[in-house]
Parts: structure tokens; sequence; C-alpha cells
């Protein structure tokens, strides 16, 4: 039985090896789940062209062009201009990312920077939001917006896979950034992704997966898919004492007007 209310997963990568052998099946399951729209995030320019066929395939999937932080060998002379031709090429790139700072599992902030700092005007170039990821780099990352923000330089977006405090995320949410939680919200240990999943205004609230990474509770530990967008939604339910279905239609709505999406 199909759910009867729909959901959209902001952060997935399907385009991984380990989705080869039986995608069509984990394209069913998101289905009978609800799941609606897929936002597929893109971590370096190489990736494109098997993305754009994944959308090519699947009419519910959209995509992002960018480069992530830990992704900062991929950045070339020409990478800006292979992002913003694929983003003028086809429709269905919805936003620049994954793009951000990365400062647990490397230390040249300097170098992240040259790549995030062109990224950033190009979204404001092509009106398209960001999709950024911000790991122990929060005060950083609000210092580069907050700067861009005097200078009308700063774009719309999504802080996804959120892990940071609340004063943290108060910071985003005054930039007029949306915040997207995944797996980790439903981790019985991640008490502040708790709080900040009670706290988030609901009109700025955004659930996803960042599949194949984070599976939720209680797939924890296997590979996570699109499907499992459903039990990242219910735990924020749980934590605003709401039911899924109003979790579902208000972070529908939310992707939707952040993304553009049909």
């Amino acid at each position: 039985m199909t759910s009867s209310y729909s959901l959209v997963d902001t952060h997935c990568h399907i385009v991984f090896r380990n989705f080869d052998e039986d995608i069509e099946a984990v394209a069913a399951r998101w289905r009978k789940a609800g799941v609606k729209s897929l936002m597929h995030a893109c971590v370096e320019p190489s990736e494109i062209p098997a993305i754009r066929s994944l959308a090519d395939r699947f009419s519910e999937l959209r995509y992002s062009v960018g480069v992530h932080p830990l992704d900062t060998q991929h950045w070339k002379d020409d990478t800006l201009e292979i992002l913003r031709s694929s983003a003028l090429a086809d429709e269905r790139v919805l936003a620049i990312g994954e793009l951000g700072l990365d400062l647990f599992r490397d230390s040249n902030l300097k170098e992240q920077l040259n790549v995030l700092r062109p990224q950033l005007d190009l979204a404001v170039e092509l009106n398209l939001p960001v999709i950024i990821h911000c790991r122990d780099a929060a005060n950083e990352m609000l210092k580069e917006l907050r700067n861009r923000k005097k200078f009308g330089s700063c774009p719309r977006g999504v802080m996804h896979c959120w892990g940071g405090t609340k004063e943290e995320m108060d910071g985003f949410l005054e930039l007029g950034f949306y915040i997207s939680f995944s797996g980790t919200v439903t981790f019985p240990k991640a008490e502040a992704t708790h709080i900040c999943a009670r706290e988030v205004p609901e009109d700025r609230l955004l659930v996803e997966t960042d599949c194949p990474f984070l599976a939720p509770v209680p797939m924890r530990g296997k590979r996570n898919e699109p499907a499992y967008v459903e039990a990242v939604a219910s735990r924020v339910a749980d934590l605003r004492g709401l039911s899924l279905s109003d979790v579902a239609n208000t972070t529908t709505a939310n992707a939707r007007r952040l993304f553009g999406l049909p």
C-alpha cells in the first residue's frame, strides 16, 4: 500500500555504485513510501553525466551541480564554467552544491574557501539555492555568509544533514537558510540535533537521507536509501509532537518553495 502523504528526500546520492544492481527496486520502495521528489546532490563534476542519466530514468529526480569541500582536488581552471554550463543546459538542475566547509576531516580552510566562494557567486548569478555541507566549521561558514549578506551576495539555501547546536542553527536561520535533518536525528545520543529539530521554525524544516550514508534507526548500519526518509520524518514528528502526515506535508511544501520542485 502506497503512503497517503507526500515526502521529498532533499539530499541523496543514488549515483553511487552500491545502487547499481537494484536501483529499480530502490525506486519502487521510495514510491511506496510516498517519496514524490528527490534532490540528488553532486560532489564533483565528473558525476554530472551519470546523475543526468538518472534524472532521465526517474522523472521524480532533480539535482544540483557542485564541488564538495572534501573534493577540492577536483577544482580545476575550467570547473566553474562546467558547473555554469551544466546548470544552464538542464532545467532539472535546481541548486548549486554540495558545497561548504569541513574542518572535521580536513584542515585546509583556505583551499576550501577558494572552492566555496566561486560556487556561492555562481548561485547568486543563476538565482539558484545552495546545498551547504558544514561540519565543525559553523563559525567560519557564518562569517563568510554574513559578510556576503552585507554586500547582497548571500544566496538562499539549506544547511544539509544538520548536526550543529541551536545557537549555530539560529545564525543560519537569521540568514534565511533552511535546516535539513537526516538519519542522525533518529540516533538516541544526538541530543543537540533533537533540540534543533524541535526548535526549527515550521517554514524552514526539511528532511533528507544523505543516502547511502547515515541510515536512520531502525535501519542503522545498512545501506541508506530514499525510502528511509519516512523514518527521518517520523522521528522529527515525534520530537515536535506532530503527526507524520503533518511533517510530511510541511517539509514537502518547504522543499518545493526552496528548490522550485514541480
